[in-house]
């Protein structure tokens, strides 16, 4: 179940606010045995995760949450989260960089728990004993306004609001479910880079960014900062393996002449400080790399909003 968009963060009776922590989604299912990490495509990532894993007895269950890496202020970082997934090379042990998973639902606890509402599946979260690093976050009943200067204060990534009555409906994007960000972000499809100038003149200059739009790529500009040294490196190489002649993107008069096309597979995450009239990113930034679909970043969902009412 995902989360639609909302403008600002709001104050209502019958909601539950919440941190949206910047991390990676993930399925932890536990059958009473064994312990099953799936992403957001439903890939096995446990052995990315060892320290996520857990031993001894407990009923089966299914958790929703976020897989998170603090830096040294304790506040979610994503780019020390990517030194955990598969891009980059030489990535440091689970003791160099730990994890902690943000459990914000469950599925299932010996029998299916989605039809329940909200509240419900909320309170029988919270008599699991969950060993650690699995942290059931603390949350919000109503005043979403207060957690969300909170939230403003401590620089995070933005809020979650939830209505208690909703249940759960899986691959579903729901307005029973809202996210508010604090700064600007968008999961985009990689379909290019432009050649690098100057010392990255052996990787890349950009990346060309679209997001889905029927059976093509629509072009929301490119990206050129925010990588460091080894990350250019990396990249190049995947990006190098993934060269097409065809362009995945629709006609568009802005994209480089001299650009290199990839097959559209990679997602990256992008920071950026508005949308422009002409629906580009202003000021993009590179955060990393989403374990999602393509498909899934559509100009829909992920372009820019449209304005919503506050509540109801």
């Amino acid at each position: 179940m995902a989360a639609t968009r909302w403008p600002r963060a709001f104050s209502a009776p019958g909601w539950a606010f919440e941190v949206k922590w910047d991390g990676v989604r993930a399925i932890a299912s536990w059958d009473g045995d064994k312990l099953v990490i799936r992403s957001r495509r439903g890939r096995d990532i446990t052995p990315t995760y060892p320290d996520l894993r857990w031993s001894g007895s407990g009923p089966p269950a299914i958790l929703d949450g976020e897989i998170v890496a603090l830096d040294a202020a304790g506040r979610p970082s994503f780019g020390q989260l990517q030194q955990r997934m598969n891009l980059r090379r030489g990535a440091p042990a689970a003791a160099d960089i730990p994890v902690s998973f943000m459990v914000f639902d469950l599925l299932y606890l010996e029998s299916p728990l989605i039809g329940e509402p909200w509240k419900e599946r909320r309170r029988q979260l919270e008599t699991l004993a969950l060993p650690p690093p699995y942290v059931v976050p603390d949350l919000v009943m109503e005043d979403g306004e207060t957690l969300w200067e909170a939230i403003r204060q401590q620089e995070l990534e933005g809020m979650v609001a939830k209505r208690v009555e909703s249940p759960y409906l899986p691959g579903a994007r729901s307005r029973d479910w809202r996210k508010v960000s604090r700064v600007e972000q968008v999961r985009a499809v990689v379909g290019g880079f432009t050649a690098g100038e100057g010392s990255r003149t052996d990787t890349f200059g950009s990346m060309l960014l679209g997001l889905t739009d029927g059976d093509r790529l629509r072009h929301i500009g490119s990206v050129g900062t925010g990588f460091d040294h080894s990350t250019l490196h990396a990249i190049r190489q995947a990006l190098d393996q993934m060269v097409i002649a065809r362009s995945p993107f629709h006609d568009d008069s802005e994209i480089p002449v001299d650009a290199t096309f990839v097959d559209p597979q990679l997602v990256a995450m992008v920071e950026f400080k508005e949308w422009t009239r002409a629906g580009k990113l202003r000021a993009p930034s590179f955060k990393g790399f989403a374990d999602d679909p393509p498909e899934a970043a559509t100009w829909q969902e992920e372009g820019p909003p449209t304005p919503r009412k506050e509540s109801g």
